[in-house]
Parts: C-alpha cells; sequence; structure tokens
C-alpha cells in the first residue's frame, strides 16, 4: 500500500513537472513556470527511490503502470476531458502489470 502511495505522488509530481513544460512551450506560458516544473521533477525521481525494490527498473517498470493511470486522472480533473471507456480498460490493466511486476518477485523466482 505504501508503494502506491509513492507511486502516486510521483505521478502526480512527474506529471505536473512536465505539465509546465508544456504550459512553457505549447500555451505560451512565462518560462518563470519551469521553475516549479523542475523541482516538481526533482522530487519526482527522489520518490522514486523510496520504492522497496531490489533494482531501480523494476521499481520504473511497474511505476509505468501508475503513471498511465494518473495521467488520465490529469487529463479528466485538470485538462477537463473525459477519459473513453478504452482508456479506462487500458489503464486497468496497465495497473494489473504494475501489480504483477512488484509482487511477483515475492512468489517466483526464475
Amino acid at each position: 500500500m505504501k508503494g502506491f502511495l509513492i507511486y502516486g505522488a510521483a505521478a502526480l509530481a512527474e506529471i505536473a513537472g512536465c505539465f509546465s513544460f508544456w504550459a512553457w512551450l505549447r500555451l505560451d506560458k512565462s518560462p518563470l513556470w519551469l521553475i516549479p516544473g523542475m523541482a516538481s521533477l526533482a522530487l519526482f525521481a527522489y520518490l522514486l527511490t523510496l520504492i522497496e525494490a531490489d533494482n531501480a527498473g523494476r521499481s520504473y517498470a511497474a511505476y509505468g503502470g501508475v503513471y498511465i493511470a494518473a495521467s488520465l486522472i490529469w487529463l479528466w480533473r485538470i485538462e477537463g476531458v473525459r477519459p473513453l471507456m478504452t482508456d479506462f480498460v487500458g489503464a486497468g490493466i496497465c495497473l494489473i502489470g504494475a501489480a504483477i511486476i512488484l509482487i511477483g518477485p515475492r512468489f517466483v523466482r526464475l
């Protein structure tokens, strides 16, 4: 459970950081948007180090599923665009994959 909270916070930090660059380059916002954006991206990287995983790659791979779901929540809540049913199904599949990646090593050693 702690891992998913960390992943959720990391996703919010990454999406907010990336959005600041999007806002600057695509929405003609001030370059000052980059300052909190870079801080947010640094927070994202730090948060991923808190995940209890033996390998960074496994931690990042599992994070990908959480990132996809969080991106759709951002799309809906921040950008005001309701995701399609296929978006929800795809995100659900990705979250199942993330859980398998994180939990799997506890049960199976190949």
